[in-house]
């Protein structure tokens, strides 16, 4: 950990130019004493940084002083650049190892390439938090120490023992055997078997996690991505209603909120469609359906199944029926 963080230190150095010590703390996510350390421990490698005093001071290296990270291509590391500044966030609980990742990145390049690269990636933006149809996006909040211990036995093929609460249940600890982590639309979940059984754990509802020393029961490869799309289709498939609605895009984020997934969307080719759009949502049943549809009025529509329109409908007439006159007594 601490060699990585010395790297981390350099390429921040080479890059930056002088940087005081509380700037680097904050880059590296630790305290001023260990910056200090750490410069010390480089100087006394032969890394030529010296301290500026005064009130513009800090640290800085000697002009040329560079180190020896190559392979990478100027597209191939744009590629990387972009994609890690999009989302570096929510890359399971990895913010800390894209950053220094990233830093390495950009000292493999030629010096006449490196500053284009940096202004390159300030021209691409990657998956944004709102879009032009929808408020901003919420993503899970997973607790770090959690992510880490899930992490860890995800990729150690160790079990794992979770406090997991199940949507209107109590939380309550299991064991299982780890598959992988997928990370959809900003949430984070654990695929898992259980008394051989596939489970799915979202896991802003894992509340604490440890992973054990017993080697988890599970194949050595892993097709990750078919494995979710079976699970997938499967969860859509168990008693869920699928219906066919247009939507005002002002309301779109309201619908999809309300859904339990969306499983196709695009621009209403309507004559009459007015920039509405048309998507496939998945509800728990008819109820939800219907109490997820009424609240937002006339601005969506429910084309299918016939099932659900009649039971708009029908609502609709009794509304209508109850005002169709004065106020009751």
């Amino acid at each position: 950990m601490r060699a990585d963080r010395l790297v981390s230190l350099v390429l921040l150095l080479r890059q930056r130019g002088r940087m005081t010590a509380e700037t680097l703390a904050r880059e590296l996510e630790v305290s001023t004493r260990t910056v200090l350390r750490d410069i010390e421990a480089l100087s006394a490698a032969g890394v030529p940084v010296y301290a500026e005093r005064g009130r513009y001071g800090g640290f800085e290296l000697l002009p040329g002083f560079r180190t020896e990270l190559t392979g990478l291509n100027h597209e191939e590391a744009l590629a990387l650049l972009t994609a890690g500044a999009g989302r570096g966030e929510q890359v399971f609980g990895l913010r800390s190892a894209l950053a220094s990742a990233m830093r390495k990145v950009v000292d493999a390049l030629p010096e006449g390439d490196r500053a284009a690269a940096s202004d390159a990636t300030q021209r691409f933006l990657v998956e944004p938090e709102t879009d032009l149809l929808s408020r901003r996006r919420e993503s899970d909040d997973v607790p770090a120490a959690t992510m880490s211990e899930v992490r860890r036995a995800v990729l150690a093929g160790h079990k794992l023992r979770i406090r997991y609460a199940a949507a209107g249940q109590a939380p309550r600890w299991r064991t299982v055997d780890p598959v992988g982590l997928v990370t959809v639309r900003d949430r984070v979940y654990l695929l898992a078997t259980k008394d051989d059984e596939d489970r799915t754990y979202r896991l802003s509802r894992v509340s604490a996690a440890e992973a054990l020393p017993e080697p988890a029961e599970r194949p050595e490869q892993v097709d990750l991505d078919r494995a979710w799309r079976e699970r997938a289709a499967r969860f859509l498939a168990d008693g869920h209603l699928t219906v066919q609605v247009r939507v005002d895009p002002a309301r779109r984020d309201a619908l999809r909120g309300a859904a339990l997934a969306v499983r196709a969307e695009e621009p209403d080719a309507g004559a009459d469609a007015d920039g509405w759009l048309r998507l496939e949502v998945t509800y728990q049943d008819s109820w939800h359906a219907e109490w997820a549809l009424w609240q937002l009025g006339a601005h969506a529509e429910a084309l299918a199944p016939p099932s659900v329109r009649a039971a708009l409908r029908s609502r609709a007439a009794a509304v209508v029926a109850r005002y169709d006159g004065p106020p009751g007594p």
